[in-house]
């Protein structure tokens, strides 16, 4: 599950965000410990507590001092427009410049998109 293509606490604030959208992770419950994840992935508490601390920044999670972790009332929605302004700034908006480049009209692209959404 870890790869080299990104730090690996940024990878566990990732697994913890795609949980939350996903609904394994609903609101308010709880979050598996720093500890937890790091016997998990056979890594430093240290680096899964940082991964975790950037959800905390985020106020994503939130701690219950001496319980643990958990996920705040309202995160999944927050992560649901930040990935899709994500989403839109890293595809829509090249798809949409190179379509430009090569004379395909807006209505050509929404064809192409709706056939290959068919198609899958």
């Amino acid at each position: 599950m870890i790869d080299d293509s990104k730090p690996i606490f940024q990878q566990i604030a990732e697994q913890i965000e795609n949980d939350i959208i996903s609904g394994a992770l609903p609101e308010e419950s709880q979050v598996p410990s720093t500890n937890e994840f790091a016997a998990f992935h056979r890594i430093n508490p240290a680096t899964a507590g940082k991964g975790v601390a950037v959800l905390v920044d985020d106020g994503v999670l939130y701690k219950k001092r001496g319980i643990g972790m958990f996920v705040a009332t309202g995160s999944r929605e927050r992560l649901l427009a930040k990935r899709r302004e994500s989403f839109r700034t890293d595809f829509v908006a090249p798809l949409i410049a190179e379509a430009k480049k090569l004379g395909i009209s807006p209505a050509q692209l929404n064809q192409l998109i709706s056939e290959e959404g068919e198609a899958s």
